[in-house]
């Protein structure tokens, strides 16, 4: 025992000055990041710390933050606070993070109970190292009782369930405790329902007979105060009630966005941007009449529960009369649900139509107002509008049958009833009185009320399901979820090798690739150029994972790249497309959008390396400057430079460029083909471009040619060499040759051509 003792010391005074112990280069968020990291690996999972994205006002990550660091990288983590006592018995528990006062952390690998010991590894030392025993003194002074739990994802976790009724329900469940205490407040607020009911019986019944103040003024009393209690009590399980639609909320509108960030690309190339967030929306009709109708009805139940033997017990004729009055409603509304649903759907398809032209227009207000479309837009409105109302006006119209058939019935229990129970007690023959007649009445309604919503929730739900259904339409498909949390993380070096490689496009009669073979080394600057259609893009596709069904073997540096992480992958790329979105807020914030623990100077090195410093220098605000919607207030070169120093700022060893220089201007493109040198130092580079004096200084051009590899070389052996290369630079050099100078025009060329 004297042993641990003595570790225990060194642990104490070692995790009190984390950083000292380990060189004051060692910062605590990197310890913090490398105890998780410990964490991960013991699962099975490599994190790549450069994956990692803190919150801006925190020096040291908490355990949310890495909660929903490790949640991305597809493992089950937990944050909790912990005390002494429950921290020493788990015993048998994988790796615990632990989180210092001074922000860095240490992982707890055992736990002794018997002796009161729990052992240290330390974060920034190897798996040999021998681990440290503390005891509950020493580690006081330094933990805050905070502690970070990670387990392995289950095959079928809740985020890659079907998005269905038994999904929404298990959201639902999953805050057992507040259901628990709306339910006990029903049936209390039930019990309470009956006693004023059992009062008012015995006022009429005995108060009134015998002309009995003091027994009134009793009863008022008693009366107030249940007044009292049902009134707080309401507003009490009014307010969980609140408080679950709340989380409920929070849960699905998590769920979804994360389900609709793991969709893949191709699912948004192939479906209208209008109609996906029409369809995701209407999960939260769903939500609604979970937390709302159905919810309220279900507890309403409560009171049909405990106050229906009651019924049955003042009057058996009056309460049967009222339960199958009840009954008939159903029927009725069973008998309408298909028709309903029918036209409800065709409702929901018709508004999402024009849900979609709305998006549409406002997306493409530009080219809208520039080319004067105004008049056809608004014609097309007017006929999406048209079909949406007609189709409502369809639905509502069937749903009015089942309103207008129940009517009479609703009004037998809330009118007829009472006729009834008067004549009996006119006659005598039940030995009903006034007064429990009246009671009746009072609690008959409480009874058909949750009665007569039960059977409408019918009809409520035929629409719920049309909901669901076009919600799982989008959130059902599948998913990059594996491809983004499992798989290998190598540190990337850039080699790329492409082994019979074919690719088919969905529904395409012809291969856009067709067995390609090429080896391009690590730190190669590879131009791709060919006519349109010849397989440029493609290739640019399948290296950033956006299409995995590809045949054959496309590995960098030796790894196929479907073995890769998709997530490591796509950060150790660095992209720039023909077509740059730029997000809304400062020109710093867009250049460091993937990593914004960078600091300025980052953003400087990689703006002058895009040629984007001259112009942001120049802005009022420098990098400050703020971006609108849209980038309307920078040109379009401006916008293609940006994007440049945004693919640079993390320093990438593998970059593409899709047609990047295409959007600049003569001195803006001159500017970047200037930098590309400089650019590509270190790092593979995969430039395609349809004009080909951007590509003279690159080390290899690949001339592609029907999905197929015509020629690869540099620029002056493919001139020589390559009749498909020579003909594309001796159209769009045509100028430079003085055998052609004074000639006619010449003919117009398509791009690529």
């Amino acid at each position: 025992m004297d042993q641990p003792n003595d570790n225990a010391g060194q642990i104490g005074s070692s995790a009190d000055g984390h950083a000292a112990a380990r060189g004051a280069s060692t910062d605590p968020l990197t310890i913090r990041l490398r105890a998780t990291m410990a964490a991960a690996k013991y699962h099975g999972v490599e994190l790549d710390p450069r994956t990692f994205m803190g919150e801006p006002d925190e020096p040291s990550p908490s355990p949310a933050t890495l909660v929903r660091w490790l949640t991305d990288q597809g493992l089950v983590a937990k944050g909790m606070r912990l005390k002494w006592r429950y921290l020493v018995r788990m015993s048998n528990t994988p790796p615990i993070v632990l989180m210092f006062k001074d922000g860095s952390a240490g992982v707890m690998v055992a736990a002794d109970a018997a002796n009161d010991l729990v052992w240290l590894r330390d974060p920034m030392g190897t798996e040999s190292d021998p681990a440290l025993a503390v005891d509950e003194l020493r580690l006081s002074q330094v933990w805050t009782g905070d502690v970070l739990m990670v387990r392995r994802a289950r095959d079928q976790a809740e985020t890659e369930m079907p998005v269905d009724m038994r999904w929404l329900t298990r959201v639902v469940m999953r805050e057992k405790s507040l259901l628990r205490d709306i339910g006990l407040s029903s049936m209390v607020l039930s019990v309470l329902t009956i006693l004023p009911a059992l009062i008012v019986m015995q006022v009429l019944n005995q108060v009134l007979a015998h002309h009995s103040l003091a027994t009134l003024f009793s009863v008022t009393m008693i009366l107030i105060v249940l007044t009292f209690y049902e009134t707080m009590l309401s507003y009490g399980r009014r307010e969980l009630v609140l408080v679950l639609g709340a989380r409920v909320d929070s849960r699905i509108s998590i769920h979804i966005f994360n389900r609709l960030l793991a969709l893949p690309l191709e699912f948004f190339e192939r479906n209208q941007t209008g109609i996906v967030i029409g369809r995701l929306f209407a999960i939260y009709k769903v939500k609604d009449f979970l937390t709302g109708k159905l919810l309220t009805t279900f507890l309403d139940l409560f009171t049909l529960l405990i106050v229906l033997p009651f019924l049955f017990f003042l009057n058996a004729s009056l309460a049967w009369m009222v339960v199958a009055t009840a009954g008939l409603i159903g029927l009725v509304v069973i008998i309408f649900m298909g028709p309903i649903s029918f036209y409800v759907a065709r409702s929901i398809a018709a508004e999402q139509q024009r849900g979609s032209l709305l998006y549409e227009s406002v997306a493409g207000i530009r080219t809208l107002k520039t080319l004067a479309l105004e008049p056809q837009r608004k014609q097309l409105w007017d006929e999406r509008t048209a079909e949406a109302t007609r189709w409502r006006l369809a639905a509502g119209r069937m749903s009015n049958w089942p309103q207008t058939l129940t009517m009479p019935l609703e009004m037998f229990i809330s009118r007829g009833v009472l006729l009834i129970g008067a004549l009996m007690v006119i006659k005598g023959s039940s030995g009903m009185q006034g007064g429990s007649l009246i009671a009746f009445m009072m609690l008959g309604g409480r009874v058909a009320s949750p009665l007569i919503s039960f059977a409408k929730l019918l009809e409520d739900f035929t629409e719920v399901r049309t909901s669901l259904g076009e919600a799982g339409a989008v959130l059902n498909n599948p998913t990059e979820t594996k491809a983004l949390t499992t798989g290998m993380r190598p540190k990337i070096k850039g080699a790329l090798s492409f082994i019979d490689v074919d690719f088919s496009y969905p529904g395409a009669t012809t291969k856009a690739l067709d067995g390609l073979n090429v080896e391009i080394p690590a730190g190669t600057m590879l131009g791709l150029v060919g006519r349109s259609g010849s397989g440029k893009s493609t290739v640019t596709r399948l290296l950033q994972g956006v299409s995995r069904s590809y045949t054959g073997y496309l590995k960098l540096d030796g790894i196929d790249m479907r073995e890769i992480n998709l997530t490591h992958l796509r950060k150790s790329f660095g992209v720039v497309l023909q077509d740059n979105f730029l997000f809304r807020g400062t020109i710093r914030e867009n250049i460091t959008a993937g990593r914004p623990g960078l600091t300025l100077d980052d953003v400087v090195r990689a703006a002058r390396l895009a040629g984007a410093e001259e112009f942001i220098e120049r802005m009022p605000a420098g990098y400050e400057t703020f971006i609108e919607e849209g980038s309307t207030n920078i040109s379009g070169g401006q916008r293609q430079r940006l994007a440049i120093a945004r693919a640079l700022i993390s320093d990438p060893k593998l970059m593409i460029l899709d047609e990047a220089t295409s959007a600049l201007d003569p001195e803006s493109e001159a500017l970047v083909n200037a930098n590309l040198t400089r650019i590509g130092r270190g790092r593979t580079m995969v430039i395609v471009s349809h004009r080909l004096s951007s590509l003279v200084d690159c080390d290899l051009i690949m001339v592609m040619e029907r999905g197929k590899v015509e020629d690869i070389g540099p620029h002056q052996v493919l001139l020589e060499r390559c009749a498909i290369y020579r003909q594309l630079w001796m159209q769009q050099n045509r100028h430079t040759n003085p055998e052609n100078r004074g000639a006619g025009p010449a003919p117009l060329l398509a791009e690529g051509d």
